[in-house]
């Protein structure tokens, strides 16, 4: 196993994980209604897609704080009017062009670093100088980051009196590694 291969194995993980915590949502009314949960997963599919620009170049044009902050303020928001079988299906989207966009890295472009546009802001906040991260630190970043809070929406679907999947990393290897299912019952 390679460390591309790890880390194309830890995405497939996550989109079958956030295809099952969808799932759950639309086998429950009061977790479709919930604003928390639907707070938790766009903000799951929004760091998801900003790292991706990231990745893709899209902040690579800025040349101080203010052209990076100029350009990441639009993602603040974005999505954040979407609800139920829309945010869904932004959410899947997103790996429409993270999966492409992982099948063109290769073992060296891993080492290559990555300039978060946030950095600047983050080394303000608390108040030194950021480390430089690698692309594979990154990669790692999301999948971690989304588990995170998937943990986090899976918490609140219980408080609603839904049942949460059981999306452990260790578990979709038992299971094989299936390919994720978006399709739920409610959004035919």
């Amino acid at each position: 196993m390679t460390l591309l291969s790890h880390l194309q194995d830890q995405f497939r993980h996550m989109e079958w994980a956030d295809a099952m915590v969808w799932q759950a949502v639309f086998a429950s009314e009061s977790a479709l209604a919930d604003d928390i949960v639907r707070a938790r997963l766009h903000h799951i599919h929004l760091v998801q897609r900003v790292f991706l620009a990231v990745w893709q170049g899209e902040f690579a044009h800025c040349q101080d704080s203010n052209e990076r902050q100029a350009a990441i303020a639009p993602w603040v928001n974005k999505g954040s009017e979407l609800r139920g079988k829309d945010l869904l299906a932004w959410g899947q989207s997103y790996y429409e062009n993270a999966t492409p966009y992982l099948a063109t890295l290769s073992e060296s472009d891993l080492a290559q670093p990555v300039a978060l546009p946030w950095t600047e802001m983050m080394a303000a906040i608390i108040g030194r100088p950021l480390a430089t991260s690698l692309l594979a630190e990154t990669l790692q970043q999301v999948t971690m980051h989304s588990a995170y809070h998937r943990g986090q929406a899976n918490a609140r679907l219980r408080e609603v009196g839904a049942e949460p999947p059981s999306v452990d990393f260790i578990m979709w290897i038992w299971l094989g590694k299936p390919f994720a299912h978006w399709q739920t019952d409610n959004s035919q």
